[in-house]
């Protein structure tokens, strides 16, 4: 079910455009950084556009490039950072808008003070909506209303990210030691 209604009464389009996603391997297609963000909203404006960039902190780094949002990116998108793709991957999200988001490890590519900056504007955007987040960097889940911690493909606890710290199990152990290593 999806908003109360069954699955099968929709039209497998339909139900595609329901998702968004951002995953650790991000793609982009040989063309203009516009025509890669509004990729999934074709009918979005220019202002559409921008706004999303600006909400995924990718719009500053856009406005340096040569053309702009006019600028080309080719077919193996070589020509920007891994990260900058991200954002670019994560700007093409924000504009979609889907029901239900699946963000795979999605800031992985993202440098720790970007990431800050950006998880405000997930937070935004998961705001009303299903979102699955799988993440290893675990203060990307910090807000998740429920966390499922696995440990070799079983579940072995759930709960907020304070049930879990306060639980001092496998979730406590993790944080704790990235929480570490931060520090250092």
């Amino acid at each position: 079910m999806v908003d109360g209604y069954n699955i099968k009464d929709f039209k497998r389009g339909e139900l595609r455009q329901m998702f968004g996603m951002v995953l650790q391997d991000t793609w982009l297609f040989g063309g203009t950084v516009k025509d890669n963000i509004k990729y999934g909203r074709e009918d979005a404006t220019e202002d559409q556009i921008i706004e999303a960039a600006k909400a995924a902190h990718v719009h500053h780094f856009i406005k340096t490039l040569p053309q702009g949002y006019h600028s080309m990116i080719n077919e193996e998108s070589s020509n920007i950072s891994a990260g900058q793709k991200q954002l670019m991957t994560i700007a093409r999200v924000i504009l979609a808008d889907p029901k239900i988001l699946i963000l795979d490890e999605a800031t992985s590519s993202i440098d720790t003070r970007t990431e800050i900056q950006i998880q405000l504007a997930m937070d935004n955007l998961m705001k009303g909506r299903t979102s699955f987040i799988i993440a290893h960097r675990l203060s990307t889940i910090k807000n998740a209303d429920l966390i499922l911690v696995m440990n070799h493909g079983d579940i072995v606890e759930q709960g907020t990210h304070e049930d879990l710290l306060a639980k001092g199990g496998f979730y406590a152990e993790l944080y704790n030691s990235q929480f570490e290593e931060d520090e250092e």
